[in-house]
């Protein structure tokens, strides 16, 4: 399986690391919507992208995490999902200048179809209108990421398909007896077949509760599929240290974990939470020698 000629199986890929946290260092509100600086600071946007791609990402995400309708609206931009999406995917266009592919980012509505708070076919319309307005603003590929019900994401893969793009499909695990299951109970193993079914061409895992757990998942996704594996874990569990969140693996560390990851069975390796350009440049040092 390949991307503009880029095959994941031959040999390890790096991808990015958490975009959130960078926007706020370079003066995000909190609590703001930071899908709107690709609008209004396109250029603060466009330093967390190149800052990965000097970093040695050969995957970068778009700052639309957050971009469907359904939260954009609890922030009153529901009206501007294609604008948002697109400027956001131009711009991680522009940063990668050729050096690295672009997936757009796609995160969950916060909404349930388990609890009747949403239907699969709502969520289909959705998720179809994000991903078009991604690939009209020239993603390479698509990424569903930190998805925890798996109604919501096959309803998130079957739409993005429709762009023509390949999908990668990323759930947390950091529920059950072992912490390998999501928080609605779904196993890797259930996820692969359930997602593989929906048309998903990657596989993987994000968030989470640190690298040490998403070894133990990578292993499980690698013994039923030959598919890519995507994982971008946390740089483990946070802190509360005054007002501020802290994550206590150092990229040093996180880089050295990876180089299990990759033994476990993952292709493509990046990081979440946590994690900054400097832990990608070390991990690309890691597993790409």
């Amino acid at each position: 399986m390949s991307v503009q000629g880029k095959d994941f199986t031959s040999r390890v890929t790096v991808a990015d690391g958490a975009w959130g946290t960078e926007l706020d260092k370079l003066g995000c509100p909190p609590g703001y919507c930071r899908e709107e600086w690709n609008i209004s600071q396109p250029d603060r946007v466009r330093q967390v992208a190149e800052a990965y791609v000097a970093a040695g990402a050969q995957i970068i995400l778009t700052n639309t995490f957050s971009g469907n309708r359904i939260t954009l609206a609890k922030h009153g931009h529901g009206e501007e999902v294609r604008a948002f999406n697109r400027a956001g995917a131009e711009i991680s266009k522009q940063a990668a200048a050729g050096k690295a592919l672009v997936f757009g980012s796609i995160g969950p509505t916060g909404k349930m179809v388990m609890m009747g708070e949403i239907g699969e076919d709502e969520l289909y319309e959705v998720f179809k209108e994000q991903a078009t307005a991604l690939a009209e603003g020239g993603a390479d590929a698509l990424v569903l990421e930190t998805m925890t019900e798996l109604a919501e994401v096959c309803a998130a893969v079957q739409a993005a398909k429709g762009t023509g793009l390949a999908v990668a499909a990323s759930m947390t695990y950091d529920s059950g007896k072992d912490k390998t299951s999501t928080m609605m109970g779904v196993t890797p193993e259930q996820a692969v077949e359930a997602l593989l079914a929906a048309g998903a061409d990657i596989i993987g895992c994000n968030c989470g509760i640190g690298i040490d757990n998403y070894i133990q998942v990578a292993a499980k996704m690698r013994a039923v599929t030959d598919r890519p594996i995507w994982v971008k874990a946390n740089a483990g569990l946070p802190e509360i240290e005054g007002d501020k969140i802290v994550y206590r693996m150092t990229p040093t560390e996180f880089a050295q974990k990876a180089q299990q990851l990759v033994t476990a069975g993952a292709n493509i390796v990046g990081g979440c939470c946590g994690t900054s350009p400097e832990f990608i440049a070390a991990l690309r040092e890691a597993v790409c020698r």
